[in-house]
């Protein structure tokens, strides 16, 4: 596809970081949606994945990412692993990505996927990401790509110091995209555009 929808969808409405948007053209999104949905892999919009879940539209992947300011040396947590697209972008800009889905099937699908296109730096985990993973923590960055109606303690003590994580947070109808920094003990949230996200279900997010 023409690389059109760069300029289109994410320049346009404000993605800067030249470094996001290099990892955007390398990762191919068709390989991310189910099969009979590649004609619309980059609209701009959401797509089903199956099992409820959906992969997330290109712009929205694009700003939760740009909000992680990411150099290239973290160790990077994702919430969410749906089809492993966010993964995969996280893999581009990350020197470690640890993402995790509670759901097996999507969990096996994703790391097969991501193992085929050849993302060696990204592990699939199985489990409640609402709790983190802090056998593997503390993270640098931590990228939730499921609505929580709070943010996740467990998640806010897993950020280093310095970290940012990303998250939408509100109603199961609509959301507010929170940036929390992590300063020493303290913790700087600030809230960005509204969003819709499917749920995060677990321990410190919504219940099944």
């Amino acid at each position: 596809m023409s690389e059109g929808w760069i300029d289109e969808q994410l320049v346009a409405r404000g993605i800067r970081d030249p470094r996001v948007l290099e990892a955007m053209r390398r990762v191919p999104r068709h390989e991310f949606v189910l099969h009979d949905a590649q004609r619309l892999a980059y609209a701009d919009r959401a797509l089903p994945i199956g099992d409820g879940q959906t992969i997330s539209q290109p712009y929205m992947v694009a700003a939760m990412t740009e909000a992680l300011q990411l150099q290239g040396h973290e160790r990077v947590l994702d919430v969410g692993t749906g089809s492993g697209y966010q993964a995969a972008i996280l893999a581009e800009l990350a020197r470690d990505v640890v993402t995790i889905e509670r759901r097996a099937d999507l969990a096996d699908a994703a790391r097969e996927r991501l193992a085929r296109l050849g993302y060696r730096n990204a592990r699939v985990i199985v489990g409640d990401g609402s709790v983190g993973r802090e056998e593997d923590g503390p993270f640098d960055a931590i990228l939730v790509a499921a609505a929580s109606p709070r943010v996740p303690e467990s998640l806010k003590r897993q950020l280093a110091d310095g970290g940012r994580l990303v998250i939408p947070v509100g109603s199961p109808d609509e959301q507010r995209l929170t940036i929390v920094t992590r300063q020493g003990h303290d913790f700087v949230e600030s809230v960005r555009e509204g969003c819709v996200f499917v749920p995060l279900v677990g321990a410190e997010g919504w219940p099944e």
